[in-house]
């Protein structure tokens, strides 16, 4: 079972962790420099429920989006 919305199909993003080092300019410094980027994941928020889907109960992964605004029917 794949960590991906059953309803909209969110799943996971791929991103990056910026360090900076160095004192601003606005406070007397020679600017902020990158030092070095670390890769990571953005995960969305997923629980696992029962709902109606092609007429059938299953447990599937819904995104907390899509349970809130009630694009679904509960078992």
């Amino acid at each position: 079972m794949y960590k991906v919305c059953a309803i909209c199909g969110k799943g996971q993003v791929a991103g990056r962790v910026v360090v900076h080092k160095g004192l601003a300019k606005s406070k007397g410094g020679t600017g902020k420099k990158v030092s070095r980027t670390t890769k990571r994941v953005f995960k969305p928020n997923l629980q696992k429920i029962r709902i109606l889907l092609n007429g059938r109960p299953q447990r599937v992964f819904v995104c907390t989006k899509c349970l809130k605004k009630g694009n679904l029917v509960k078992v």
